[in-house]
């Protein structure tokens, strides 16, 4: 942003909570916020939206904001010819998972900031993501474009209503959910064989660069291996928890595991770390020491809980959400070293330290330095042995400028942590991490609901707003029946009894089955969505089934059993075509089948 903000007149994001509406309050753009009064300003004016999605920690987000918001010209041509919107889509996944959709649609991919074109009545005729103002390496500039739309508007809007009519109506179609189809027999032999033959053997992972942890498909092949006993399974979650550790994309200073890496040993991270992946990390990190008794797995666990507990737990007990890959406008700045900074740090260590830590003159990344250990055959030995020295360097690095920190807490990735928390404490019975979860469990169940007991979604600052979504019960549910597992409160499991039935009171789809993105009481978009795809983040649908699961056996509630069933039965054709991505949905079908529980497999 520029220096002189206070010099400013700030827009109208002045007044939200949100902070990656904040970042943007200061824009010349006139900015308006998800609403009526921007809709009716469209409608009146006969002007097209111009619909801008991004998030506080988004690297793409913050160069966008720069080079495109902050330009006068963006500005005077926005002003002048639409009307636009800022949304975050952590506050409103519900607006964003559908014009998510609509860009995959047009343009076979998508990404953050998402820049949406739609008409008054919200049909989008045009998608992108990032834009810079003008045509730069055969790219669109946001100028040329804004000027081409307008024109399209003005001259021609029968075919941006027909284009807006078309894609609205594509979007609008179901799931494609196939009742009457079973799940097969070989859906987990399949599933495992296909990440045989994507692994990389010689650094773990699937696939190529860029390269995502996939926690819940390290989890189902852990369930697979005390299924079936194929040693192969387990030795690619082994290698790849291990490789992760090594790498870059793991904090060797301050613990914690950054979104993902650049590259395929994992060692160049984007920077950015989001609770969601620590807490499903964790519970990869924790079953891999359960079934294996490995120190380096409970470790990492430990380490990534004692970061989150340091760093991210509010002091009235929720969980923040998010630390930027940004900092001095610079990416990964916070978390990278010269060789002179280490060598007088550290004195006498320093030598064996950077040997170690792969610290060069050269550096291994941007003429800089990311500790790692990939190199390295024993990574525990390590971690120990420069125990004090990592201290140290922690203590120096705590008094650099820090990355933004996104302290919105929303219940959804809570529910996560709380989870792992509570697996974390049944498993390593170290007292802390329960009481962690407990104290964040108490706190979304006292100020993240409403008096009638409807479930809230975001709070901010002492606001809690938007009704919770399918997936903020379903990782809420998950999270309070890992307390009672790990022997917690009964008072847990009575929550999550209660939670459960107000989710299939607001989400459940009485004709079709299946759970809808967001409740009955919600704001109607354009469509109403259902989520079965198992992403960054397991969908709600394939949660909410080993939901239904777990508390149909602990209380004997043959309904819920029979709610699984239906899940199965919708979303079995879905499962069987592309089983690795739906890695969470194979948790739950083993879960269904070896605790005796009634599964069809055709």
């Amino acid at each position: 942003m520029n220096d002189n903000l206070v010099e400013r007149k700030p827009n109208r994001l002045i007044h939200e909570k949100s902070p990656y509406l904040l970042q943007h309050a200061y824009n010349p753009v006139d900015w308006f916020s998800w609403g009526e009064e921007a809709f009716n300003k469209a409608a009146q004016e006969d002007k097209p939206i111009f619909l801008s999605i991004g998030y506080s920690t988004c690297h793409w987000c913050h160069v966008m904001e720069r080079e495109s918001f902050e330009n006068t010209d963006v500005a005077e041509l926005l002003k002048s010819k639409f009307v636009a919107i800022k949304v975050d889509r952590e506050e409103r996944a519900d607006i964003d998972h559908i014009y998510m959709q609509v860009c995959q649609t047009l343009t076979g991919s998508g990404g953050w900031p998402l820049t949406i074109i739609m008409t008054p009545e919200r049909q989008p005729f045009y998608a992108a993501t990032y834009l810079p103002p003008h045509n730069r390496g055969g790219m669109m500039g946001l100028i040329e474009l804004l000027n081409r739309l307008s024109g399209l508007w003005e001259n021609d809007r029968e075919k941006a209503l027909q284009a807006g009519q078309e894609v609205s109506n594509w979007v609008k179609k179901t799931s494609g959910a196939r009742r009457g189809i079973s799940l097969s027999k070989e859906v987990f032999t399949e599933a495992f064989q296909h990440y045989a033959q994507i692994f990389d053997s010689a650094y773990g992972g699937f696939g190529s660069a860029p390269k995502f942890p996939a926690p819940h498909s390290l989890v189902f092949l852990l369930k697979y291996y005390e299924q079936n006993k194929d040693a192969k399974a387990l030795a690619m979650v082994e290698k790849t928890l291990t490789a992760m550790y090594q790498g870059g994309i793991y904090d060797h200073i301050g613990f914690g595991f950054a979104r993902y890496s650049t590259d395929r040993k994992w060692l160049v991270p984007h920077f950015e770390k989001m609770l969601y992946d620590n807490a499903l990390l964790a519970m990869a990190y924790l079953e891999a020491y359960r079934i294996t008794g490995r120190e380096l797995y409970s470790q990492v666990a430990s380490d990534i809980f004692t970061y989150v507990m340091r760093d991210m737990q509010s002091p009235e007990g929720g969980f923040y959400s998010a630390e930027d890959a940004d900092s001095e406008g610079e990416e990964g700045k916070f978390y990278v070293w010269s060789l002179n900074e280490v060598m007088n740090a550290l004195d006498s260590h320093g030598t064996s330290y950077c040997e170690v830590y792969d610290i060069t003159e050269q550096g291994n990344f941007e003429g800089r330095n990311i500790p790692n250990l990939i190199k390295k055959s024993q990574p525990l030995d390590a971690r120990t042995e420069f125990k004090e020295d990592r201290q140290l360097l922690f203590e120096l690095r705590e008094k650099r400028i820090k990355p933004l920190k996104d302290d919105k807490i929303l219940t959804a990735w809570n529910g996560l942590m709380i989870a792992a928390l509570a697996m974390g404490y049944r498993i390593m019975k170290d007292e802390r991490f329960l009481h962690a979860a407990q104290r964040a469990a108490d706190f979304i169940l006292k100020k993240l609901r409403r008096e009638d007991g409807r479930l809230l979604s975001r709070y901010r600052d002492g606001e809690a707003l938007y009704p919770a979504y399918a997936s903020d019960y379903a990782y809420l549910i998950w999270g309070l029946m890992e307390l009672n597992e790990a022997g917690a409160d009964g008072r847990y499991l009575q929550m999550a009894v209660e939670l459960n039935d107000d989710l299939l009171n607001f989400f459940w789809d009485e004709q079709e089955g299946g759970l809808f993105f967001y409740g009955e009481d919600s704001e109607q978009l354009l469509t109403r969505p259902k989520e079965v795809y198992d992403g960054a983040m397991p969908s709600d649908n394939a949660v909410a089934t080993l939901n239904f699961l777990r508390l149909a056996r602990i209380a004997g509630n043959s309904d819920l059993e029979e709610k699984a069933r239906q899940q199965f039965n919708n979303y079995a054709g879905t499962i069987n075509e592309n089983p690795t991505a739906y890695s969470f949905w194979l948790q739950a079908a083993l879960f269904h089948q070896n605790t005796g529980q009634r599964i069809i497999l055709s």
